[in-house]
């Protein structure tokens, strides 16, 4: 969810997988705003300064995954799995 947030702010537009932010000045800035909050204030404040709110969002890691479960996905397909 860090990951998406600093992306969204370095200005990427392409699948969050590839996504870097190495130059952006923007996104290093909010990273290390956050960074300097150090294990003073809870969890939640750091994750609301760099994504804007303070709740937990599983669409992020579902969206960076997305390329490796379409895969499984297509490799699996026709095969029992489980017991």
């Amino acid at each position: 969810q860090f990951h998406k947030a600093l992306c969204d702010i370095a200005g990427n537009e392409g699948a969050v997988h590839r996504c870097s932010i190495y130059n952006s000045k923007e996104a290093g800035s909010k990273l290390n705003q956050m960074l300097e909050m150090g294990s003073s204030q809870p969890w939640q404040q750091a994750l609301e300064v760099v994504t804007g709110k303070p709740e937990m969002d599983a669409t992020a890691i579902l969206d960076y995954f997305a390329p490796l479960q379409a895969y499984l996905d297509e490799q699996n397909k026709g095969q029992q799995c489980g017991w």
